[in-house]
């Protein structure tokens, strides 16, 4: 052995662990072993076989799910690039980061570690993978460890280059591996006690296959994704922490839906990827519930204190789930959901810049069930930088506007508004109260600003209880009412107040072209209903008034809303019409994507546009046609209209010969015929007019200025299975979006289209 070593160390340079592992390798399972070293002896280079080939590692990462536990390969390129890292953290005492899968994870080779970047997620294991193994029960082959695929890998070197197999390699474990040839490798599993009896290990348990190399199992390697980011989507989901019905996270259904835009753009922008005019469109989630349900708000311990103990489960999930659109509803909650959702963006898109400074991509935003109202109420508010010219330095566009913000405002009879009359100094003065306006004045309070004080406001200036009481007590009798209506008024007609004082109208440029002031039945409807709120100890405001929202970072292009409520939400609030003209003031493009069967989804157009029945634009299939029941409907639908037609034609022509006859012969029925021929033409006018209709191509129309014009309702094809029971599918298709490839293919077109990048469609 020793004479071996010293005349193969140069061709197997770690033949030191070879003689290691060759101690522990069993003699020929059937045959006569003849010694070692006679067996090296014999060895010549004439006699060798084919040579030994190290093999070739590839690289997996693990993902564990309850109790489940799969292996996943790298794209090769990525592995490629750690075992590059690998070979040189060999050299290095530091830890070796390499970045993987988009740069949306980051793997410390030393410590065989995967981290996310972007989002909360634990680690998991990578492995550096040689040989696999497969039962008969199991999907798909996993790899073994790296110090147990080292020392088959040993035991293989030296059965190649003996020539010799039917060798048996024994683990502590109690594992056996039996080499029977170079294609047929197994495994055993311990069996505890053996008799003496027992000559295979076969004899007791069901082999393992065993393979060596990634090129030798049925793996999927995934294709690489392109380095070029063309364009950036932030996706905020809706209510609960679960977003399909196999009650996945954001982060996982995001990934299914960049997995189908990575697809599509190599099916359908083929030619512009070679070109190197198409890279990629990268989504990133954005996660709002974890943080609102989180410990530092303390909400989830005080609504179990709460919680009935009956069906536990269903009112966990209502918990977790439903509440989500109360809280929104909260001004308390609804201020942590809107912070959560923005700093969070803000944050991703800081973290993407600093990872991809050579990025000079758009950025858009999609929102899903809630998300799509959180992001429209984000966007409304937004401020423009005309807006940060004339003074507007506040970090955040506040929807709580003072009310001395609107003194010149008009009161629905035209005349301005004035709470009184009186003076500051002269209420002092009826009070007896006088020896404090110089503290009053001294915090510029006046009688308007004093009515919006609490007695802890007082409190803070020195002002002793007594006439702090005394102050209060005339506020509330004599200013509170007015102070109620204009606060009434001004909670009804929030989004009316904003842009007027920011210049940006959601509705006609001021109050009077719209009518609003016209509307007092409505005013005084809303009046009766709060003007039980007693405002001196209601803390928090009222609906999302009291809201401020955040600014981003950045411009989004498109807005993009997946089973949104918002035409719902917008009319609850009192909305009755968007006015045409307006457009979100940093957001020029919005789409309203939805599937026909989702409960939770609501229109825009018809608040738009009014006097028009406007049918929603279908959203065409990714495979270039309507789905097949669409289209039979469609054919049904012509020959029915093509047999009225026919029938309808000939009835005339036979009336009309028969016009032609000797009337007197029939004259007993000209009444009877006279009769039918009005039913026959009434009938043939409506079929001529209902086929000129349908075969004349519909006018473009113009639909306000959310999407520049465009169309805003964008209808996805049901599937066939779903026509046959709408309620059956319902739940369904308000989870359907981050699956479906129409939705992600009207996401490129809209993207790569500002980037006049031409859409293919490819041959079927």
């Amino acid at each position: 052995f020793r004479h071996s070593t010293q005349t193969k160390r140069g061709k197997y340079g770690h033949l030191d662990n070879v003689g290691i592992i060759f101690l522990q390798v069993s003699v020929p399972v059937d045959e006569a072993s003849p010694s070692s070293t006679s067996s090296f002896e014999m060895l010549d280079m004439e006699s060798v076989p084919a040579p030994y080939k190290e093999v070739q590692p590839h690289w997996f990462f693990c993902r564990r799910a309850d109790d489940n536990t799969s292996w996943h390969p790298f794209s090769r390129e990525d592995s490629d690039k750690l075992e590059r890292a690998n070979n040189t953290a060999r050299e290095k005492e530091e830890e070796v980061v390499v970045a993987v899968d988009g740069e949306r994870y980051d793997v410390h080779v030393k410590e065989r570690k995967r981290y996310a970047v972007y989002w909360e997620q634990g680690p998991t294991e990578v492995r550096r993978c040689t040989w696999f193994y497969k039962g008969d029960k199991d999907i798909r082959f996993m790899p073994y460890p790296e110090d147990f695929s080292q020392s088959l890998e040993d035991a293989y070197m030296i059965a190649v280059t003996l020539d010799e197999w039917k060798r048996k390699l024994d683990f502590p474990t109690g594992e056996t591996v039996i080499l029977h040839n170079p294609k047929l490798i197994m495994q055993y599993q311990p069996i505890g006690l053996q008799d003496e009896w027992v000559s295979s290990p076969s004899e007791h348990t069901r082999p393992r296959t065993v393979k060596r190399g990634v090129d030798n199992i049925s793996v999927e390697i995934p294709d690489v994704e392109p380095e070029k980011v063309d364009h950036l989507v932030f996706m905020v989901h809706g209510i609960g922490p679960a977003c399909d019905l196999r009650f996945r996270s954001i982060i996982q259904c995001v990934n299914d839906f960049r997995n189908a835009s990575l697809s599509l753009l190599g099916s359908h922008y083929k030619r512009a990827q070679q070109d190197g005019l198409v890279g990629r469109v990268e989504f990133l989630p954005v996660n709002w519930h974890s943080a609102l349900h989180g410990d530092a708000t303390g909400v989830d311990e005080d609504i179990q204190r709460i919680t009935l103990p009956s069906i536990s489960r269903l009112r966990h999930f209502t918990n977790d789930t439903l509440l989500d659109l109360f809280f929104y509803n909260s001004p308390t909650y609804c201020q942590t959901i809107v912070d959560t959702v923005s700093s969070e963006i803000n944050r991703l898109h800081a973290l993407f810049k600093q990872r991809h400074p050579e990025f000079s991509g758009a950025v858009s935003v999609v929102g899903h069930s809630l998300g799509s109202l959180i992001l429209f109420d984000l966007l409304t508010n937004q401020r423009t930088a005309s807006d940060a010219r004339e003074g507007y330095t506040d970090n955040s566009i506040s929807m709580h506007v003072d009310l001395t913000s609107f003194s010149v405002l008009k009161e629905p009879s035209g005349e301005p508004c004035h709470l009184n009359s009186d003076t500051l100094e002269q209420t002092l003065t009826r009070l007896g109260l006088q020896q404090f306006l110089d503290t009053l004045l001294a915090e510029n309070l006046d009688l308007e600003s004093l009515a919006l004080c609490h007695d802890s406001d007082l409190k803070v200036l020195g002002i002793p209880l007594g006439p702090r009481k005394k102050i209060l007590n005339y506020v509330k009798r004599k200013w509170l009412p007015e102070v109620r209506h204009r606060q009434t008024f001004r909670v009804t007609s929030q989004i009316y107040f904003i842009y007027f004082k920011y210049n940006q109208f959601l509705f006609d440029g001021d109050f009077s072209s719209f009518g609003l002031m016209q509307e007092q039945t409505h005013f005084h409807r809303t009046q009766s209903i709060t003007s039980a709120v007693d405002y001196e100890y209601f803390d928090v405001g009222i609906g999302q008034v009291s809201i401020e929202y955040p600014q981003l970072a950045f411009h989004p292009q498109t807005f993009f809303a997946f089973g949104s409520p918002i035409g719902m939400f917008l009319t609850v609030r009192g909305l009755k019409r968007i006015d045409p003209n307006y457009t979100f003031p940093t957001c020029k493009s919005f789409y309203n994507i939805y599937h026909p069967y989702d409960p939770v989804a609501y229109r825009i157009e018809p608040m738009i546009i009014s006097e028009a029945d406007l049918e929603p634009m279908l959203i065409p299939h990714h495979k270039g046609r309507k789905r097949m029941h669409l289209e039979l409907k469609d054919s049904l639908t012509r020959m029915s209209m093509d047999l009225k037609n026919n029938v309808l034609g000939s009835l005339r022509t036979a009336w009309q010969s028969f016009a032609r006859l000797p009337v007197a012969r029939y004259s007993s029925c000209t009444a009877q015929l006279h009769l039918k021929l009005l039913w026959t033409d009434t009938l043939y006018e409506e079929a001529e007019t209902s086929v000129s209709a349908e075969g004349s191509e519909q006018p473009e129309i113009k639909v306000g200025m959310l999407n520049a014009g465009r169309r805003i309702d964008y209808v996805l094809q049901e599937k066939p299975i779903e026509s046959f029971n709408e309620y059956l599918f319902a739940i369904q298709s308000h989870l359907c979006y981050w699956e479906s490839e129409d939705t992600a293919l009207l996401l490129l077109k809209e993207i790569y289209d500002k980037m006049g990048v031409a859409f293919e469609q490819p041959q079927q």
